[in-house]
Parts: C-alpha cells; structure tokens; sequence
C-alpha cells in the first residue's frame, strides 16, 4: 500500500508552437482542463497501476467535485482529502510546446497552504504502518518535514521527491529512505553543477551523506540514476515520441513507488519507472497521460522492455 502526501490542483493547459516572450501575445492551438497537482499526479499514477493508494492533501470551494470524481475513477481512496471553504483550489497555468512537448508552468498554491498538520497526522495515524509514503515539496514545507519524521516510523519506504526546489532542513534526510531529484534540484541540494552523468554521480553520493540511504536521480533526456553508497547504474530512456513531458517526473516517481511497493528490488524499481515516465510523454495531460497497468504491463513484455539493460558506472 501507498500513501501520497501533496498537493491537488486543476491544470489549464494551452499548446503553442512557441512560447512568448515577456509582453508578447501568442495564440493558442488547443485548450483543455486537467486535474493536476503534484501529489494528485503521483496518487491517480499509482491508482492506475492497480496498488492501493491513499492521497492525503486539500481542496477548496472550486472544482471540488469534479476532483472527488477524478480520484474515484482512477483508483485514489481520497478518504482523506480535507476541504476548505475559505479559499480556491490550486492552480496551475501551463503553456506546452507542441513543436518540442516542453512545458513552462505557474501555479497557485490555493488550499495546499491551507492543510494543517493535525490534518496529516491524523490521516497517517489512521492509515497505519504501511509500505510506502510518497511526498513533495509543493505544500508548506513544516508539513513536509513534519510528516517524513512521522512517516519515518510508520513506512518501510519514505521517498521524498524535492518538487518544485525549495529549502528544507536538511535534518530530515535522515529520515528519507529515498529522494528523486531532477539534475537542477540535486544541484541546488548539494552545490554540484550537473553537467553530465559523473556529475550526477557525485551529486548522488553527496545525498547520502547528507543522510538519505539512496539517491535516484532523473536526467531529462538522459535517463535517471540510481546512486547506493557504493555504486551507481545509469538508466537510459526508452525512445518515445514525446508529445508532452507534463507531469513525467510525476509518472516516474509513481511507477517508482508502485514498484517498491510490490518488492522489486530497487534496479529493477527505477527501470519500471522509467517505463511509466516514457509512456506517459507519448500522451497529452499530466494526469490524463498517464499509463494504466495494462499499458504498462504490454509494455514490459515487449522486446525493448526485456532487452534493457542499465550501464553500471565505475
């Protein structure tokens, strides 16, 4: 069983062949709406894979419904979804490149800076000892913290995904089994310019003397790194046509949670979620892109899948 803890938001999301400059007017090709969030993303993907998850987070007065709807659809128990009245849903604005599927995003955090720890504690209190707790970084960071100590006691796995950057106490990495940074937030972590894959080797090593047992570091382009204390493989991507890479960390961490939570060892983990992440590109929407277990299950059956190998760093 999994918990997530983050944030719950609605997407509105524009395509454009290009991206404007500051005081530039571009017009749009399509427009849609999507529910979204980074803890919302990271629970329907596990929903989706068929594990048992718990979302644990908030919403406002707007789309309320429309996001119960979307959790129950997607196998998300989100018994412990609280409301707030006084205040709107977060809010992400996203212009997506449909020539490159790059994205650039902005949001209001809305009712995510309204959850209390109380809140949290009484939803991890509830749940009970489980087999991993999944958080970010896009609600109020005391929360963050607060829970990975509680969480430490109560989950086999504590994996914190430090989305978006934002300075925390390093103090709690001791209680993160963990972490999935990108190259930039491993860089603003450990003040190692990543620019290639022994950077990112070093950059790993540093997180776990900072304190965390395991680094995996995603690369964009260049795949993801799994760094123990001493050795590190290398995980190439999977060639995709790539339409939108919204929300593909968010896929990657889920497939990585689903994963662990059925006791794959953690090579084989980090390749499953690579193939979550590579699946969900090849769709529009951070969570409508989504793979459901049957996507992923023809996917590892085929001879990519089977004949992938990660490259053992030295």
């Amino acid at each position: 069983m999994i918990t997530v803890l983050g944030s719950i938001h609605v997407d509105f999301v524009i395509t454009l062949d290009s991206f404007p400059h500051p005081g530039e007017t571009v017009i749009g090709r399509s427009f849609k709406i999507f529910m979204g969030g980074k803890g919302a993303n990271q629970a329907v993907g596990c929903g989706r894979l068929g594990v048992k998850v718990h979302m644990v987070g908030k919403v406002g007065k707007t789309f309320r419904e429309e996001i119960m709807r979307n959790f129950e659809r997607n196998n998300v128990d989100a018994s412990f979804v609280f409301f707030d009245n006084e205040v709107e849903t977060g809010t992400a604005l996203i212009y997506v490149n449909e020539r490159s599927g790059e994205n650039m995003i902005a949001v209001f955090p809305g009712a995510d800076y309204k959850l209390r720890k109380e809140e949290v504690n009484t939803a991890l209190d509830t749940i009970g000892p489980s087999k991993v707790f999944l958080t970010q970084l896009e609600i109020p960071i005391d929360i963050v913290e607060a829970s990975i100590k509680k969480a430490h006691g109560l989950y086999d796995y504590v994996i914190l995904n430090p989305a978006p950057y934002r300075r925390f106490s390093e103090e709690i990495l001791k209680y993160v089994t963990l972490i999935t940074p990108n190259k930039i937030e491993a860089s603003l972590l450990t003040g190692i310019e990543i620019r290639g894959i022994g950077d990112a080797v070093k950059a790993g090593k540093e997180l776990i003397r900072k304190g965390v047992e395991y680094a995996v570091i995603t690369l964009g382009g260049d795949g993801a790194l799994l760094v123990e204390r001493d050795s590190a493989l290398h995980f190439k991507v999977f060639p995709v046509k790539v339409v939108d890479t919204t929300g593909a960390g968010d896929a990657f961490n889920a497939g990585l949670a689903y994963a662990i939570s059925r006791g794959e060892p953690l090579p084989e983990a980090v390749k499953l979620a690579n193939a979550v992440a590579a699946l969900k590109v090849t769709k529009m929407g951070a969570q409508e892109g989504l793979p459901w277990k049957s996507e992923l299950e023809a996917f590892t059956s085929s001879p990519t899948f089977q004949s992938y190998t990660p490259i053992e760093l030295r």
